[in-house]
């Protein structure tokens, strides 16, 4: 078949030949834009790689290691990205305008995830919470569940998961629960005036005395704290290991009361006097006269 018949094709092999120098540098570019690509794409795989074992070798959270790598390789990306569309001839210059523009406008549009982000990166670093220890944050208290980049994760006593912005936490009181090993227990007790106060803190430290789980090494307080409008206060205070604080705190208000109760120590309760005064009303013939003289 004569090839001549078709007339498409006679053009272009008309064009290939008189424009073959073009052809071959452009083939020659766009096979160095393919090895500039492939080159940029094996340093950004084996600098981040490189650079994730050194962050991990220091100790850093994963949360952060991987952040930080997965951007490192794709900055290298672009970088090889754009050196590949210039080598082909591409105008650079307004890429990396739009680029920046771009980047500019994401982080106008995110200044709250950026400041979550940043807080996310304090709290791995610094960390005042770890994941399993009980925290008091802002207005919330639980179990820490987990501490991602740009929120964290708490689960409260009853069972509820709250998620909240690594924002709000760093801007706020953290408190810890959990971090020491041990723990005071403080409680207020309150008994009649008429009771005599040595007998008050003889029975108090004998219940203190009885509680094994109770560090007595450390010593305890048994002290008159408060004269109440209707009770004098005493505050008992005792150190015992964080994991059994709320046991011997309820334990120690039960078997306080009990005490009290079998030494006729009184615990009052708020209470409302109200007296009853009878005003003298006049007799009746005591008003007669004042009305006669009135008429």
């Amino acid at each position: 078949m004569d090839i001549i018949a078709f007339p498409g094709i006679r053009h272009l092999l008309h064009w290939i030949v008189n424009n073959q120098a073009a052809i071959i540098q452009g083939a020659f570019n766009l096979i160095g834009a393919l090895i500039i690509f492939s080159v940029g794409v094996f340093i950004s795989r084996v600098t981040s790689g490189g650079f994730k074992k050194l962050l991990l070798k220091r100790n850093v959270d994963k949360t952060i290691t991987q952040f930080c790598t997965t951007l490192l390789r794709y900055a290298l990306l672009a970088f090889a990205l754009i050196a590949a569309l210039g080598r082909i001839g591409v105008e650079t210059s307004s890429i990396i305008a739009i680029i920046g523009a771009a980047g500019l406008a994401i982080g106008l549009a995110l200044q709250g995830s950026l400041a979550n982000f940043a807080a996310g990166v304090l709290l791995v670093t610094l960390r005042p919470v770890r994941a399993g220890e009980y925290a008091s944050v802002g207005s919330v208290a639980g179990v820490i569940e987990e501490v991602h980049i740009f929120s964290t994760t708490l689960r409260t006593t009853d069972n509820k998961m709250v998620i909240i912005p690594n924002g709000k936490i760093i801007a706020g009181e953290i408190i810890n629960y959990s971090r020491q090993s041990q723990r005071r227990v403080d409680i207020t007790v309150g008994v009649s005036y008429r009771s005599a106060i040595a007998e008050v803190k003889q029975v108090l430290d004998a219940v203190v005395k009885s509680d094994p789980r109770i560090i007595h090494s450390k010593g305890h307080t048994i002290r008159l704290n408060e004269f109440a409008p209707s009770s004098l206060n005493f505050v008992v205070r005792v150190w015992t290991e964080n994991a059994a604080y709320w046991d011997v705190y309820f334990d120690l208000m039960e078997n306080i009361k009990n005490a009290l109760d079998e030494h006729g120590i009184d615990m009052p309760f708020p209470q409302m006097d109200v007296h009853m005064h009878h005003a003298a009303v006049p007799r009746p013939e005591a008003v007669q006269p004042d009305i006669a003289r009135a008429g």
